[in-house]
């Protein structure tokens, strides 16, 4: 670690390198992003195969697919008050389990209703990683570098998405098809669960390893402990004062509860409130459609299966270097522009999924479902919008809703107004992936102008309303932080 002259408190100035130790320990807390991505797009490549495995409609294939959502939002619900109880690090080893768990189980199901189930088990360890990994990684990170540690979250979900993709794509190229049986009889989509079990045991192994978080010691009265780690790990060389700094921002309530959300409007905070739509917002757009019915949507526009598994790669690589691109500019840029020029550029590429989609040809299947093909150039069209979507998400909301969700609140509120937030992103994702199957049946226009409407509401919600935190000590964070509208 390079050395600078530190300020009064304790914080270092902005042109020293950042401490290796704490990008380190930031990537290993964002391995549970990793395990986010994968456990919800993994289905991704199966779900036509378990479809038919299980002979399920488009109400209950929707169901099977978006189960685990309802569970991330349960998990992540009690994430919150679980970490102010016993720590970030051991909720983390028990999501580390619930994914391993659900990984076997859902590969070795017997029938739709056990499927749901561990899907439902690994879903309440995504909804703990979502809400420990940002929180974790906010609290140990210096804060002129916090937007950039804090996307790593994203980073790692997106990667997750990706490599669930290719490894559904190469399990499937090697026996066949999704349906087709692979190594000991056993069909590859049950192989495609299964392959989730490693990095959770590498995820679980290496929460182990990490420190505790110096905020909670602090609360817990273990400052010796928080100031090695601070000094350790953040590069802080005035321990005493930073710490005394925490100390006076969650000395107001000596214990954390779901109490302290409530407020005059609507029942909690505003504060609450603006993490609660950010939430609601990221998903409203559809990003997860794109992910979850990635490889049904592209054989809508003519590819069959393998092409379409591999169009799925393509596109979630996208989505790895645009969110690289979103860590290399959140600190310089700030999280209010990046947020508006997102939410336009989903607003555009959305409204031309929709109208390439009202050139569909459509076909009713056996199963009572409508199948949509489109010929050229609306096929390029949908195609091209799409990524462009990946685009403008995977720079933007994808991974700055992390980032604001992990240090926009105050400390004594941090965990619990999280945990509210991102239960609320759960029940948004279950309610979009679930609806998808029933929107397309009316209308893949229908469908994609649903997520380009709320893609525009999107960037009035973050005009009026979503505060500027870049820069901004965690410390320093309060619940009225300035919202007028400005660029």
């Amino acid at each position: 670690m390079a050395q600078n002259d530190p300020s009064p408190d304790g914080r270092l100035h902005g042109r020293e390198r950042v401490n290796s130790r704490i990008v380190g320990i930031s990537l290993a807390a964002a391995l549970g992003g990793f395990l986010f991505g994968f456990d919800t797009s993994v289905i991704n490549g199966a779900v036509d195969a378990l479809a038919e495995e299980f002979a399920l409609n488009a109400g209950l294939k929707g169901f099977a697919v978006s189960s685990a959502l309802l569970a991330c939002a349960l998990g992540a619900w009690f994430a919150g008050s679980l970490a102010n109880r016993y720590g970030r690090l051991p909720v983390m080893v028990v999501a580390a389990i619930l994914f391993f768990v659900s990984a076997v189980g859902s590969g070795l199901a017997f029938g739709v209703t056990d499927l749901i189930i561990w899907r439902m088990v690994g879903g309440l360890g995504v909804g703990a990683a979502s809400v420990i990994a940002p929180a974790y990684i906010a609290e140990v990170s210096p804060a002129r570098v916090r937007g950039r540690l804090g996307s790593l979250q994203q980073l790692a979900i997106v990667t997750g998405i990706f490599v669930a993709l290719l490894s559904n794509a190469l399990l499937a190229s090697i026996s066949g098809g999704a349906a087709d049986p692979l190594w000991f009889g056993i069909e590859t989509w049950r192989w495609m669960f299964m392959v989730e079990a490693l990095p959770a045991l590498v995820y679980g192994l290496m929460a182990l390893g990490l420190p505790e978080s110096p905020r909670f010691l602090v609360a817990r009265g273990r400052e010796e402990e928080a100031a090695r780690i601070l000094h350790v790990f953040t590069g802080v060389t005035d321990t005493d004062s930073l710490i005394e700094r925490i100390r006076d921002s969650i000395r107001r309530e000596d214990k954390e509860s779901f109490r302290d959300l409530i407020g005059r409007r609507f029942g909690l905070k505003p504060i609450v409130w603006i993490g609660i739509l950010l939430s609601v917002f990221q998903q409203f757009v559809g990003i997860n459609v794109i992910f979850y019915y990635s490889t049904t949507l592209w054989k809508s526009v003519g590819f069959d299966e393998s092409s379409a598994l591999l169009t799925s790669v393509i596109t979630s690589v996208t989505n790895i270097i645009v969110t690289i691109l979103a860590i290399l500019l959140v600190d310089k840029v700030g999280r209010r522009k990046m947020l508006l020029a997102g939410s336009f550029l989903m607003g555009i590429s959305l409204a031309m999924m929709a109208v390439a989609f009202s050139f569909a040809q459509l076909t009713t299947l056996a199963d009572g479902t409508t199948d949509a093909q489109l010929d050229a150039p609306w096929s390029i069209i949908a195609l091209i919008s799409a990524n462009v979507f990946v685009v403008g998400f995977g720079t933007t909301w994808g991974p700055l809703v992390w980032v604001l969700l992990g240090e926009m609140f105050p400390n004594r509120i941090r965990a619990g107004a999280l945990a509210v937030a991102a239960a609320a992103q759960w029940i948004a994702n279950f309610a979009i992936s679930t609806t998808f199957p029933v929107f397309s049946d009316i209308s893949l226009t229908f469908a994609y102008g649903f997520y380009a409407f709320f893609a525009v509401l999107s960037f009035f919600f973050v005009w009026w309303k979503v505060p500027e935190t870049k820069g901004i000590e965690l410390e320093d964070m309060t619940e009225d932080l300035e919202t007028r509208p400005r660029i």
